[in-house]
């Protein structure tokens, strides 16, 4: 029997709290029989939400540790006490090479700080980009890169996120040949800062990487799935998912409040109730839920603050996803390609 992929989950992350987390690492023990977990928090309170799940604590070991990462703490104050804090030794352990990723629900600045002194970055990698699966309108999730990591990205930057995310779209969807494009204010060639213009050149040049790039694309054409991945600076990336996820409830409230403003409205609620469950599952950040930090030394993948124990399932299998579609090959390889001069 082949040995289990161990996972390092920081326990006291995220606003629920060890109990929402521990319940969400048993539903992903459950899912997934071949992973084993560290959970690092508070030993007396991992113990005690354990005793709950005993096919859990089968599978898995406490790191106790005395300190937490709070919302509050800014990256300064994560990297001076990293290695008494739950966030801090989850990502230890995959320096130390006995756990293959790290699940976090806590800080993201801080995560990222911790993530990066920690681990370094992948040879050719000047600076790591936050990517996230999120929904589309195409026949699977798109992936949409950087989030929020940089804010401001030259073309190197962004030719290396769109190697990085057409990596993520091969492990955690299965694509073969990815198709990739800039965000920009036009899809036009002469549209754009000269960053994306020249970001654009480099890639149009690099028919020899595995993936498939269409030029730009804009605002309004993220969602629709006319492309698996999207590439944008953290800046511009921040202000579209914020816009995006804010869309979503203003759609869903709204909604709501139709629904609910008449006799005649709760009956069409009735007739239509399948088809909005349909949307409101679609939209639910839980079911994609796992952010990760590409480019980083090793496999770490943010979590929603606010993830339901679903929630927490779902990224800990994103983290389970990369590590056995070897992900970070993957980016070297692609990298290394990329350095070559093309025939």
């Amino acid at each position: 029997m082949a040995e289990p992929v161990i996972l390092a989950v920081d326990a006291m992350g995220g606003d629920g709290g060890c109990e929402t987390m521990v319940r969400g690492v048993a539903e992903a023990a459950a899912r997934w029989p071949h992973l084993g977990f560290e959970l690092v928090g508070d030993a007396a309170a991992l113990e005690a939400e354990l005793a709950r799940h005993p096919i859990l604590r089968e599978r898995a070991q406490i790191a106790h540790a005395s300190g937490i990462v709070s919302g509050a703490d800014n990256p300064a104050q994560a990297l001076r006490r990293a290695l008494t804090t739950s966030m801090g030794l989850a990502v230890d352990a995959v320096r130390q090479g006995h756990c293959a990723a790290a699940v976090s629900a806590g800080n993201t600045g801080a995560l990222m700080a911790i993530a990066r002194r920690s681990l370094g970055t992948l040879p050719g990698i000047s600076r790591p980009a936050l990517a996230a699966m999120l929904p589309s309108l195409g026949t699977s999730d798109h992936i949409m890169l950087d989030l929020g990591a940089n804010k401001q990205c030259d073309a190197r930057n962004l030719v290396q996120f769109a190697i990085m995310g057409a990596a993520y779209a091969r492990a955690a969807l299965g694509l073969e040949r990815p198709s990739v494009a800039l965000l920009n204010i036009g899809t036009e060639d002469l549209k754009g800062t000269d960053a994306i213009r020249d970001a654009a050149t480099r890639l149009r040049g690099a028919q020899h990487l595995p993936l498939d790039f269409k030029g730009f694309i804009e605002g309004d054409q993220i969602s629709r799935g006319v492309v698996d991945v999207v590439v944008c600076d953290g800046f511009s990336g921040n202000i579209a998912l914020k816009t995006i996820e804010g869309t979503a409830r203003f759609v869903t409230d709204l909604l709501r409040r139709a629904f609910t403003s008449s006799l005649r409205s709760k009956f069409g609620f009735l007739i239509s109730k399948p088809a909005t469950e349909l949307m409101r599952h679609h939209l639910d950040p839980n079911n994609h839920n796992g952010a990760v930090f590409l480019g980083l030394g090793g496999v770490v993948v943010k979590s929603h603050g606010s993830a339901s124990p679903r929630g927490i399932a779902n990224a800990i299998g994103v983290a389970a996803a990369l590590v056995s579609n070897q992900m970070l090959k993957r980016i070297t390889d692609n990298l290394a390609d990329m350095e070559q001069p093309t025939a």
